[in-house]
This record gives C-alpha cells, sequence and structure tokens, in this order.
C-alpha cells in the first residue's frame, strides 16, 4: 500500500511540476522583460567589453579598467603625484589617497587598486564568455578571437597587479560563492593559451567572419580589422615573456619572436577611441576635462628631469622636444615636476610649480571651461594607447641586449624612439604651441645626439632603454612601467655602469615611505575589497592578505610578485 502510494504522489508532483514548468515558458513568452532580454547581439556587448580597457560605466558600479587604479599606480612609479598649496608636505594618513605618493597600500573598506580586478571579472566577465558562446554558435570566429585577445590581456595584466591573490580556475564558476586563489604562474600560462586560441579564430575565414559586421562592435578600437587584432595578441605574448626577465628559463628568443610579429608601424597601434559628445563619461577619454579624473595630481619631478636634461644617464641639459607634448610648463615657460611624497613643496616659488594636466595654474583643481590649454592625453577625444609599436620595440632592444647581441639592440632602440616620436607628431599636436611642434628634422637631431643614441652598440646599456621606454610609454602605459619597474626592483644595478637601471629614482625615504611597508617598497596591490572582503575570506587568509584573526595584513602590499622573483 505504501509503495502503491508513494507511485501516485510521485505520478501527482511530476504532473505539477510538468504543468508549472509549461505554465511558467508560457508566463515569460507573454510577457519578456523589456530591459533584460534573452540574449543580446554579440555586436552590441562588444563595445562594452573594450570599454572596460580604459574605464567603463553601469548600474552596478563605474570606471572599472585601468583607469581607477593608474592614477594610484602612477604615483609608484613617480609619473605624477597629489599636488598641495601649502608649503608643507601633503598629508599621508590611512584616510588620503597621498598614502600611495607615499608607495602605501589600500586600507580600510576602501575599493582604491580594485577597478582592474572589476573590469576583469565583472565588466567583461561573463558578458566576454557569452560573445564567445553565441559568436561560436553563429560562425562569428572574428568575434570569438578578439574576446579571446581581450581575455588574454585581461589575464597579463591582473596576475600582474594582483600577483597570487587572483582567481584562475574557477572564476567563471556560477555555482561558486567562495573562490580559491591561483598562483600568477596560472595567469600567465592562461593568458597565453587565450592567445593562441584567439589566433586561430581570428585566422579563420569560414562562417559569417566579416569586417564589416567586426566594426559594428569595434568600432573604437581597431575597427573590425582582424590583422591588427592579431598584432595585438602578439604583443600580448611577447609581454608575457619580457616580464620574466628575472627568471632561470628567461625566453629573449620568444620576446624578439613576437615583437616582430607585433605591431611595427604607428598605423597598427592598439588605442581606444572616444566619441567625445553626448552624456554619457564612458563616451569620453578618462582623462579628459568632461570625467574631471586629474585634477589633483601634478607631473612628477622623475619624468620631468628626464625630459629637461637633468637625469644623469641622459645628462643632456637641455630640452627633449617631447616635453612640451608630455608634460605641462609652468608659468616661468620651464618644466618642473614635484616629488610624489612632498607634494611639490620642495618647489619655493610658485611660478615654478607646474600647471596642472589641462593647462591652469598650479593650485587649480577642477576642470577648465574649454581645452583651449589641454595636451596629449588630457583632452576629451584623445586617444589612449594600449599598445604600440614604439613599446615593441623597447621590448626587443631589451632582448637583444639581453641576448647579447648589441647592433640588433641598437638599432631596436633607435626605431623605438622614433616611432614614438613620429605618434606624438601624428596623434597628439592638438594645442601644441606652434613653436614646439615637434619635426622629422628634430626627431633626427634627437637620435644623432650620442648622448640620447650611442654611435657604438657596445655604448648601449638597459638604464638607457628602460628610462626611453618610460618616456614613450609616459601617462598611458602606467601598468607596463610598474611591471618593469618591480623587475627591477626599483634600485637594482645596471652591470654595465654599476648605475642604477632607472637611474636617480628614489624609493620615498625614512619616514617619507608609507609607515605600514616596515621599510619596503610596494610590489602588489590587494584584491578587490567590494567583493573578496565580503565572501572570500579563508582565500585572502592563505594568500596573506589576512591574518588568522581576519585583521588585514599591513604591508601585505609589499609583498613582491612571482614575474619578479628570480
Amino acid at each position: 500500500m505504501k509503495k502503491y502510494f508513494n507511485k501516485i504522489t510521485f505520478y501527482i508532483c511530476s504532473a505539477l511540476f510538468i504543468m508549472f514548468s509549461s505554465c511558467q515558458k508560457k508566463l515569460d513568452e507573454a510577457y519578456a522583460n523589456p530591459n533584460a532580454l534573452v540574449e543580446e547581439p554579440v555586436e552590441t556587448i562588444l563595445p562594452s567589453l573594450i570599454g572596460n580597457f580604459l574605464g567603463s560605466g553601469s548600474a552596478a558600479g563605474s570606471s572599472y579598467g585601468l583607469g581607477g587604479d593608474m592614477l594610484l599606480i602612477g604615483r609608484y612609479i613617480q609619473f605624477w603625484g597629489t599636488y598641495s598649496t601649502s608649503s608643507s608636505p601633503i598629508s599621508l594618513t590611512s584616510a588620503n589617497q597621498s598614502n600611495y605618493d607615499a608607495m602605501g597600500g589600500t586600507v580600510g573598506t576602501s575599493d582604491n587598486l580594485g577597478s582592474l580586478w572589476g573590469a576583469f571579472y565583472y565588466g567583461q566577465g561573463q558578458n566576454l564568455n557569452k560573445v564567445i558562446t553565441w559568436a561560436s554558435r553563429d560562425g562569428k570566429w572574428d568575434y570569438v578571437g578578439v574576446a579571446q585577445a581581450i581575455r588574454a590581456w585581461g589575464w597579463l595584466s591582473l596576475g600582474n597587479e594582483y600577483g597570487d591573490a587572483i582567481v584562475v580556475k574557477e572564476a567563471f564558476d556560477q555555482s561558486r560563492q567562495q573562490f580559491d586563489y591561483d598562483p600568477e604562474s596560472l595567469a600567465y600560462d592562461s593568458c597565453r593559451a587565450a592567445c593562441l586560441n584567439a589566433l586561430t579564430n581570428l585566422s579563420r575565414t569560414d562562417g559569417a567572419v566579416s569586417q564589416a559586421n567586426l566594426a559594428v562592435g569595434d568600432q573604437y578600437f581597431y575597427n573590425g580589422d582582424v590583422n591588427k587584432w592579431k598584432k595585438f595578441v602578439y604583443g600580448i605574448l611577447a609581454r608575457s615573456y619580457a616580464y620574466l626577465s628575472n627568471k632561470a628559463d628567461y625566453k629573449p628568443d620568444s620576446v624578439i619572436k613576437y615583437t616582430q610579429l607585433a605591431m611595427t608601424a604607428n598605423a597598427d597601434n592598439a588605442t581606444c577611441k572616444f566619441m567625445a559628445s553626448g552624456a554619457q563619461s564612458g563616451a569620453y577619454s578618462y582623462l579628459g576635462i568632461f570625467r574631471g579624473n586629474v585634477g589633483s595630481i601634478r607631473q612628477g619631478a622623475y619624468i620631468a628631469n628626464l625630459l629637461n636634461g637633468a637625469n644623469s644617464t641622459f645628462p643632456t641639459s637641455t630640452l627633449d622636444p617631447r616635453a612640451p607634448y608630455l608634460l605641462q610648463p609652468n608659468p616661468n615657460g620651464t618644466y618642473k615636476g614635484i616629488i610624489p611624497w612632498n607634494g611639490g613643496a620642495e618647489i619655493s616659488a610658485t611660478n615654478d610649480k607646474p600647471n596642472n594636466f589641462w593647462g591652469g595654474i598650479y593650485s587649480v583643481t577642477t576642470s577648465p571651461a574649454n581645452e583651449n590649454n589641454c595636451r596629449y592625453l588630457f583632452r576629451n577625444a584623445a586617444e589612449f594607447p594600449i599598445m604600440t609599436a614604439s613599446e615593441m620595440q623597447f621590448l626587443l632592444a631589451e632582448a637583444y641586449l639581453r641576448k647579447g647581441n648589441a647592433a640588433s639592440a641598437l638599432g631596436a632602440y633607435k626605431n623605438a624612439i622614433s616611432l614614438n616620436f613620429d605618434m606624438l607628431m601624428n596623434s597628439y599636436s592638438t594645442n601644441i604651441p606652434s613653436a614646439n611642434l615637434l619635426t622629422t628634422a628634430a626627431r633626427d637631431a634627437y637620435l644623432a645626439n650620442t648622448q640620447i643614441v650611442p654611435a657604438s652598440p657596445s655604448s648601449l646599456t638597459l638604464s638607457m632603454i628602460m628610462l626611453q621606454k618610460y618616456i614613450a610609454l609616459y601617462g598611458w602605459g602606467i601598468h607596463e612601467t610598474w611591471t618593469d619597474m618591480r623587475r627591477y626592483h626599483y634600485t637594482d644595478i645596471d652591470p654595465a655602469t654599476s648605475k642604477q637601471v632607472y637611474a636617480d629614482f628614489t624609493i620615498p625615504p625614512g619616514a617619507s615611505l608609507f609607515t605600514n611597508n616596515g621599510g619596503k617598497p610596494v610590489y602588489v596591490a590587494r584584491p578587490r575589497y567590494n567583493s573578496e572582503f565580503l565572501y572570500n575570506i579563508p582565500s585572502l587568509k592563505l594568500v596573506g592578505v589576512l591574518d588568522g584573526s581576519g585583521a588585514q595584513v599591513a604591508n601585505y602590499h609589499t609583498t613582491e610578485c612571482w614575474f619578479s622573483k628570480k
């Protein structure tokens, strides 16, 4: 009897389930949510994925991408620092963003240095996965390849910023509420695997592959040119091998191979482009006056001294022709920068303090009414580079020099500088005073200066290569420059000169180094607070972000990353 009753119960429940499912299906079909389509065309998803390179926006969070983090990381590498109008140094309390000027880490409940984390796991995340799934089904292999290229870029960038506190294997497992962290080396492996998959799909010509259709979703990056996307992928591979220069199994030949397959001309540069109209902030450059993100920072003394001829590796005592493009002058017409942890207090004369990045005087932090004095990347419509041919040539020069081929290294080094000059001439001459406009003659004269480009290959040094690369990546290659400086542990010695590779670079001394650091420089960002610290406590403890009691380890940010270790 009991068995019979169980059968009746089973059949009734089954019938109810079928009836409920059928009703639910009819309700869903009859009353579809107009604000949440079941499936979005991949052409409309891709622009937001590209937007996440620099800074996207959404109802659940904004500015995910390189932008938010680079304003802080730029202080670590002394691209810029926080201004102060007083005669005293800036405040370095834990509640003040100025602690980054002193190489401090993120503390408390702040989401600082979590923008790239948010971009990778949220902004791109499942959206990118959907592009791969739906585009594969529809034979849009170009879209699949582009999505995989973006994922490869993300794996490498994520690993370099957050070290071993990243989720790789379980990253997109929706059945989990907590995630195990994986070693940074796995991010490098995943990056390279994604690169190879991307190259395969970007090379396909079957199915629904179409340059015109890819351009619909790729209007503001490569405009549907898969050959340029492939160069971008090769560039990612080149970076992934170049950054392991401290490893015993460093492979300079791999760097050489992939840089030569990557972009070799500025026409192939990977840049985010902007419509710069309308009310949506994502349509404007992150550094422009519309978004108003750089009002409280000023150019650093380190980059200024590289360009004004005061750096000991390039002691020209003359102004680099690129200075009026990259930097802002002061009211006296000279080019100076502030010491980040000192907030400009070391510059006593008001007229010697650099103008802000929009051309206003030092003390002004608000956006101007117009862009008349805005230059370089600090305009609403300025292209923002993600990777350039010049950068690839610097990677090539370093690899050749490390391999012992100084002649080829010198050729790549000279070409890298030339490409940077040409990029500035062709894309960033807006609002440059006519007397300061770059010319091919000025470029060639600069390259003929043996203090910059030695006549003999045997005189080329790592310091020359890395410092010229620092100049060429100024303002945009913040994450790449930070990775480079950590590879050289900020103050490593160039064996050819017995001087620092980054000549004259000074880690904040004594009490100017953030108190939590324990005398060590910063190497890693902690994971994003507004996700990991809410549910991933066990993993945070395992990697040392939190101690056994759940308290934040104050000097976690000084933990050296895998990529920079021997």
